[in-house]
């Protein structure tokens, strides 16, 4: 007799894989750990230096290798077996941690060393970024759960964002940030179990010497329309819209006249509107309506940062900030599921690197440019400009997309 087998939710399709699944419960431990890596990584540069000067430069060094290095990454991701060179990231990653571990428990840690610790762990990135996103679709049984997989990713990463925070800081607070660079060293050891455990049939790509494979894949996405118009989108929400997080604490505390608790509600209030976006792609059975979906999400951004940029009082800037992580999510997390539904198997790392430019690698351009406008004309004006661009950004968008024969 046949034990009966428990149906998963249809939010939660994609963990019926094996593979998926232990890649999943692999990542849930780590970027709880990552998130705590980087909180204590900030407040240990602010404790050391003071400088708000400093804390932007640690975050522009660990993102702008993504910008410089992910193509080659995406190269690589293309050519190699995407679960060795992953299992290499992670290992590289962990030995990150761990050098930064012993370094803050013997109190040699100096902030151009936490600079140059930032931008050996963001060419880290560069390569593991593309690998991940691409891997997925190899670790499902059917690859019409791919959409699912994509929306649980986010998810994942978004429910990292509360839960690593809060336990870096009660470690700091308790022991001190050392623990917690330890702590993510350990958490990268359920990701390595994980991907040792995963079978899949490696299916390397042809040895094309890496200056043509980065020009036939920047060929592929001028020739496809939809890669090319979803890249620009990510583009510039990554630009226009996800900086507003860096003018955030000043934000509460200079126009709010706020403290912590305010900072604390309104990225809260960003991060469940995050959440919420997460669960609702999860839930969707198929993707024949996202392209709607995002064309009205993308203007949504815009216009939730542009009534941000003019809510007098924080009780009305939380429903809006919920409204604006929704969108983004959307959008972004919209815009990497068509890609990967699209994109030839032959060109997904390189195509899924250009995705990793776009989101993570544009972002700290976006947040010079913001801070050094908001310096000079303040921080209301500024955002209001972001929104009312992004909002021409997401007008075309949706008038390119939806417009007759388009649509399909």
């Amino acid at each position: 007799m046949t034990m009966p087998v428990c149906k998963l939710p249809a939010f939660a399709r994609a963990l019926g894989s094996r593979n998926y699944r232990l890649y999943f419960l692999g990542q849930l431990v780590s970027l709880a750990g990552t998130w705590m890596q980087q909180i204590a990584m900030i407040w240990l540069a602010y404790r050391l230096s003071g400088s708000a000067f400093v804390l932007g430069m640690i975050g522009f060094a660990s993102q702008i290798p993504i910008l410089i290095f992910a193509s080659l990454g995406g190269v690589w991701t293309d050519r190699l077996d995407r679960r060795r060179l992953l299992l290499w990231t992670q290992a590289l990653s962990m030995l990150q941690a761990l050098l930064l571990a012993a370094l803050a428990w013997q109190d040699l840690v100096s902030p151009g060393l936490l600079l140059v610790l930032a931008f050996f762990l963001g060419c880290i990135n560069a390569l593991d970024v593309p690998a991940r996103q691409a891997i997925a679709v190899q670790l499902l049984d059917d690859p019409d759960d791919l959409p699912n997989a994509i929306a649980l990713n986010s998810l994942l990463m978004n429910s990292a964002r509360f839960v690593g925070p809060a336990l870096a800081g009660f470690v700091v607070a308790a022991v001190g940030e050392a623990v917690c660079f330890l702590l993510n060293a350990i958490s990268y050891l359920a990701v390595l179990v994980a991907l040792r455990a995963i079978r899949i049939v490696a299916v390397p790509g042809q040895p094309v010497p890496t200056g043509a494979a980065l020009r036939q894949g920047y060929r592929y996405v001028l020739g496809h329309c939809q890669i090319r118009r979803s890249l620009l989108l990510v583009a510039c929400v990554s630009f226009l819209a996800t900086p507003y997080a860096v003018l955030m604490p000043i934000f509460a505390r200079q126009v709010f006249a706020g403290d912590a608790l305010t900072y604390g509600l309104l990225i809260g209030s960003a991060g469940v509107g995050s959440l919420l976006a997460a669960l609702f792609l999860a839930s969707r059975a198929d993707t024949r309506e996202l392209p709607h979906w995002i064309c009205r999400a993308a203007p949504a951004v815009g216009i939730s940062l542009f009534v941000f940029a003019l809510t007098p009082v924080p009780w009305l800037a939380f429903p809006v900030l919920v409204g604006l992580g929704f969108s983004v999510i959307l959008t972004v997390a919209g815009s990497n599921t068509l890609i990967q539904t699209v994109v030839d198997e032959e060109y997904r790392g390189r195509v899924m690197a250009l995705f990793s430019m776009a989101f993570l690698g544009v972002a700290p351009l976006g947040s010079l440019a913001l801070g050094s406008l908001a310096h000079a004309c303040g921080i209301r004006r500024t955002l209001a400009a972001c929104g009312a661009l992004m909002l021409v950004a997401g007008a075309v968008y949706r008038h390119v997309t939806l417009r007759p024969g388009r649509a399909a």
